[in-house]
C-alpha cells in the first residue's frame, strides 16, 4: 500500500490542482469548479497539513475514511484538521462545484482561535458524519467564505489578518450551530444510537467483560457503534447533556449499586470485579457520583 502524499503548503495544493499561485500563502478559498479533476494515483491518499473546510456539491466520486467509502451527491460540508489521511476516487473530467477554505495553522497561531479551533469536535468527525446544509445555511456559509476571499484579495493592511481570523471564527460558530440542528433533525438516528449504546454497555457489564478488560473506552464503544469517538460524545451531549465517558461511569455506578445491594461481596472485591486495579479509585469515583462511599450506600439500604 502506498504511503499518503503529504501536502505541506497551500501553494503546493494550488499547483497540484492546476490553479494559479494563491494570493495569500496561508489562507485560500478555492472554487471547486476551477479544479480540473483527473485521476492521479499518487493523490488518491493525501494528508493536508492545514485546516480544510469544504462545501461539496454534485460529487460523483467517492471519499474514503478509515475502511469505508462514502458517496456524496448532495451538498455537504466537511472539516479536516492537519494530519488526517483522506482518500478519494474520482472519475476523470468529473464536474464538481462548491468551495474549499484552507487555512495554514501558522495563520492563526497568535490568536485565541489557535486553541478554540481544536475544541470544535467536527474536525474529528468521520466522513459519513458530514454536515448536511439547508439551502439557507449554505448561502450563509458561502457568504462568509466570499468575504474571507475578498479580504485577502484586497489591499493588505495591519487589520487584514485580524478581520480574516474573525470571519473564520464566525464560520466555525455557524457550523457548530448547524451540527446541533442536525442532531435534532435526525432524532430517530440519534435515539437509535443512544439505545444501541445503552444495550452495548449493559451487555458489557452483565457479561462481566469489565472484570477481564477493564472499563470500556469511548474508542471501544464508538468502534462498536460505527461512529467516531468525538461524534458519539457530541451527539450524546446534545441528547442527554452528558458525554460518552459520563455514560460509561453512570452504567458502572448502576452496576456497583446492584452488586452492593444484592451481594455480600466486600467493597474491594466489587472494585476488582468492576475492573479497578485499586479499590481506592473505585471508592473515589463512586463517591464523586453519589456523594456517599460504597459502604455508606450499602448501609443505607440495610
Amino acid at each position: 500500500m502506498n504511503s499518503p502524499y503529504i501536502i505541506n503548503s497551500i501553494s503546493e495544493l494550488h499547483r497540484l490542482l492546476g490553479l494559479p499561485k494563491p494570493e495569500h500563502p496561508c489562507v485560500s478559498v478555492i472554487n471547486l469548479a476551477d479544479v480540473k479533476c483527473h485521476f492521479d494515483e499518487t493523490l488518491t491518499s493525501v494528508v493536508y497539513n492545514f485546516y480544510s473546510i469544504c462545501i461539496k456539491k454534485d460529487f460523483t466520486g467517492k471519499l474514503k475514511y478509515g475502511q469505508n467509502y462514502y458517496d456524496f451527491d448532495e451538498g455537504v460540508m466537511t472539516f479536516f484538521s492537519p494530519g488526517q489521511v483522506i482518500s478519494t476516487v474520482s472519475p476523470d473530467g468529473m464536474a464538481l462545484t462548491g468551495c474549499w477554505l484552507v487555512i495554514h495553522p501558522d495563520f492563526i497561531q497568535n490568536y485565541p482561535l489557535a486553541k478554540s479551533i481544536k475544541e470544535h469536535g467536527f474536525f474529528s468527525y468521520a466522513v459519513n458524519e458530514a454536515l448536511f446544509l439547508s439551502d439557507k445555511e449554505e448561502v450563509t456559509i458561502n457568504s462568509i467564505m466570499q468575504t474571507i476571499e475578498q479580504e485577502y484579495r484586497s489591499v493588505i493592511d495591519s487589520y487584514s489578518q485580524d478581520v480574516i481570523v474573525s470571519h473564520i471564527d464566525v464560520l466555525l460558530n455557524y457550523a457548530n450551530r448547524y451540527y446541533n440542528r442536525q442532531f435534532i433533525t435526525r432524532k430517530n438516528a440519534s435515539h437509535d444510537l443512544l439505545t444501541n449504546l445503552e444495550a452495548l454497555l449493559s451487555d458489557y457489564f452483565d457479561k462481566e467483560q469489565v472484570r477481564e478488560l477493564g472499563l470500556p473506552t469511548v474508542q471501544y464503544l464508538s468502534e462498536k457503534l460505527h461512529v467516531s469517538p468525538t461524534y458519539l460524545s457530541d451527539m450524546l451531549r446534545k441528547l442527554t447533556g452528558q458525554s460518552a465517558q459520563q455514560h460509561i461511569h453512570n452504567k458502572l455506578i448502576d452496576k456497583a449499586k446492584e452488586i452492593l445491594t444484592t451481594t455480600s461481596l466486600s467493597v474491594s472485591e466489587i472494585a476488582y470485579q468492576l475492573g479497578f486495579e485499586y479499590p481506592q479509585s473505585f471508592n473515589k469515583l463512586f463517591k464523586s457520583k453519589t456523594h456517599v462511599s460504597p459502604l455508606e450506600f450499602r448501609q443505607s439500604f440495610n
